[in-house]
């Protein structure tokens, strides 16, 4: 074969496996759905964070059929993912849909006021003092929070 046919088979592959996991997350969320709301099964707290889960991994699946394959977008999906975990862990059971309520609201404030001053800053100043300014603040979020992570993470034992 030449490397065009096999280049046009991968990228058919690719696009037909995406589809496909797409259809199957479609169909499992669809199913829930109907369990929930025709036969009156009320999901599990667990459930729900599944279908919430869910949603990410199409988003970033939806990413890759609207702007072609890029690792970047599976990445995001799964940081999608894992972030709901971790705020699911670590809020009470009785509280979890509020916590994850909360922290999508505080999470879409914060985007919108980033991006509404950067913009500013962009706009003003140019765009590489708005990547200067931008960076430092996003690096305090990430250090901070993997200290929040590890917070009350237990010592391993020493022998």
């Amino acid at each position: 074969m030449t490397s065009q046919r096999l280049e046009t088979l991968r990228f058919v592959l690719n696009e037909g496996a995406m589809l496909a996991m797409m259809a199957i997350i479609a169909a499992i969320l669809t199913a829930a759905m109907v369990m929930q709301y025709a036969f009156g099964e009320l999901p599990c707290p667990l459930c729900l964070l599944q279908r919430v889960a869910m949603l990410g991994v199409c988003f970033g699946l939806m990413q890759n059929f609207r702007n072609g394959f890029s690792d970047r977008n599976l990445g995001y999906s799964l940081l999608f993912s894992g972030g709901l975990g971790m705020v699911a862990a670590s809020a009470p059971e009785h509280r979890r849909g509020a916590v994850i309520s909360a922290a999508y609201v505080i999470g879409y404030v914060l985007q919108a006021a980033c991006a509404l001053a950067l913009g500013a800053i962009a706009t003003s100043a140019g765009l590489l003092s708005a990547i200067e300014l931008g960076i430092l603040p996003l690096v305090a979020l990430a250090v901070g929070a993997l200290l929040l992570a590890n917070v009350g993470r237990r010592q391993p034992a020493v022998a």
